[in-house]
């Protein structure tokens, strides 16, 4: 389902135009509901917006990657105004994602998961050389994932600076202890090498392997396949495709947009 907004145009005068905006409707009104609660635990019940014009403008900033002043246009407030509104839903929708240790409840021996890393590209210039991957040869934030054997997201981490390692990130996380406490095996790519406890990675030089080696990494690239729909779901937020933001808000929006991965809105 789609639904109606108005939006505006990237000129100077800002000119609104009609537009939709590809989320379900009843999503909207989830986060409508907790910007409702939010307020009435503030004692702020009256805005210049409603909380489901709120919501939808802080969905169609996260969905659309368009500016501040862009979405404010075409809400009827002011840029600063449309900043605080994001803000605050951003906060809201933080709260609901899920910890490390919380997302792997249920998960024990016998199972496994993936974990993988991506980078959310930046706008920064090279002078920021923590937020440099030479892997990717671009600026971002270091971003890892853990996901279910079909792809779907258990948990993202917050951001670390594009240079990162995905080992060391995941490391630091604590993602390698967590799992072999729970003797959870772990599935990732080569980057992870060296991880030891539950990881396993697939072998190097594979093509000069013994047949039953080439045929393990078959097997592991084939189990392994379905976590790049972890991020191709957070990264259909075009925010994250680029970001324009301070690089200490990511982490946030990483978790915001989680939430609204798994939030159960059929109620």
């Amino acid at each position: 389902m789609v639904i109606s907004l108005i939006t505006s145009a990237p000129e100077a005068s800002l000119v609104p135009y009609s537009a939709t905006l590809d989320v379900p409707y009843e999503l909207v009104e989830h986060v409508s509901w907790l910007l409702h609660a939010r307020r009435q635990e503030l004692n702020s019940p009256w805005r210049r917006l409603g909380c489901f014009k709120q919501a939808l403008l802080a969905l169609a900033h996260l969905r659309k990657n368009e500016t501040f002043a862009q979405v404010g246009a075409g809400f009827g407030v002011s840029e600063a105004t449309a900043w605080r509104y994001v803000d605050e839903t951003l906060d809201v929708l933080a709260a609901w994602a899920p910890g490390l240790h919380e997302s792997l409840t249920g998960l024990g021996e016998g199972d496994f998961v993936i974990v993988d890393g991506s980078l959310i590209p930046i706008d920064r210039t090279g002078a920021d050389e923590p937020y440099y991957s030479m892997k990717h040869r671009r600026h971002g934030m270091n971003v890892q994932v853990i996901a279910r054997p079909d792809g779907t997201p258990l948990w993202f981490s917050r951001a670390l600076p594009g240079r990162t390692h995905d080992l060391t990130a995941a490391r630091v996380h604590g993602i390698v202890q967590a799992c072999l406490t729970r003797q959870i095996l772990v599935l990732a790519d080569r980057a992870y090498q060296g991880a030891g406890a539950t990881v396993r990675t697939p072998y190097y030089h594979h093509r000069i392997q013994p047949a039953h080696y080439q045929q393990f990494n078959r097997d592991h690239a084939r189990l392994r396949a379905p976590g790049e729909r972890a991020f191709a779901r957070l990264k259909s937020w075009k925010l994250l495709r680029r970001a324009r933001c301070s690089t200490n808000r990511i982490s946030r929006i990483v978790q915001a947009i989680h939430a609204l991965l798994t939030c159960d809105y059929s109620g």
